[in-house]
């Protein structure tokens, strides 16, 4: 299946460098016991200021509903996941948090997709100056277009991971992943900036 990655990586290439990225992407490979390696790429910023975090390797192979007795190697929805920044600063930890969402259909036998909130029940990554307070991410489609393969192999899709307070996970297990997106549009929150506050949906 390495033409997936193969193909999965010159897709992130293409996308990244129509957006002016011309740099290469710095990379980091983590291994967790039972699975396969998941690399995740870490995109410069461009004129926007805002640093991309996209795993490779989630796509390998299609995600399967535990519950199936036998998994179908070939079908089944496909995908990875990207989480951006506004921001340079560094962000210890990051990588293998990433890399863990990504291992999850592999490890824990979840399915990912738009609105589903995975929860780390821990700071997902540390600044210099201490533990960002975003223990959980929240799913949805992102800017970057599907890579088609062949049938009949689904479309690798490209799964945005919006760092979330617990404050706000609990937010959406009570209202919904829509009330939360409401909210922040309402408080005009930049949900790419590591030092936003918290919203609270009424």
């Amino acid at each position: 299946m390495t033409e997936i990655i193969d193909a999965v990586r010159a897709h992130l290439r293409r996308h990244f460098t129509d957006a002016g990225v011309s740099t290469d992407p710095d990379a980091a490979s983590v291994t967790f016991l039972g699975s396969e390696p998941i690399e995740v790429l870490r995109f410069a910023p461009a004129a926007d200021g805002v640093v991309h975090y996209v795993s490779v390797g989630c796509s390998k192979h299609p995600m399967a509903d535990p519950t199936e007795i036998v998994a179908d190697p070939v079908r089944g929805p496909r995908a990875e996941v990207v989480l951006a920044l506004r921001s340079t600063e560094p962000a210890t930890g990051l990588a293998r948090s990433l890399a863990v969402l990504a291992a999850a259909p592999a490890v824990d036998g979840m399915v990912l997709g738009p609105d589903a909130l995975v929860d780390f029940s821990a700071p997902m990554w540390q600044r210099e100056h201490g533990p960002v307070p975003f223990t959980a991410v929240l799913l949805g489609e992102s800017e970057i277009t599907e890579l088609a393969l062949e049938p009949p192999r689904e479309p690798v899709r490209f799964l945005t991971a919006t760092p979330i307070t617990a404050t706000e996970a609990a937010w959406v297990r009570i209202k919904g992943p829509e009330a939360l997106r409401q909210a922040w549009r309402d408080d005009h929150v930049d949900v790419l900036d590591p030092n936003r506050r918290a919203s609270q949906p009424s």
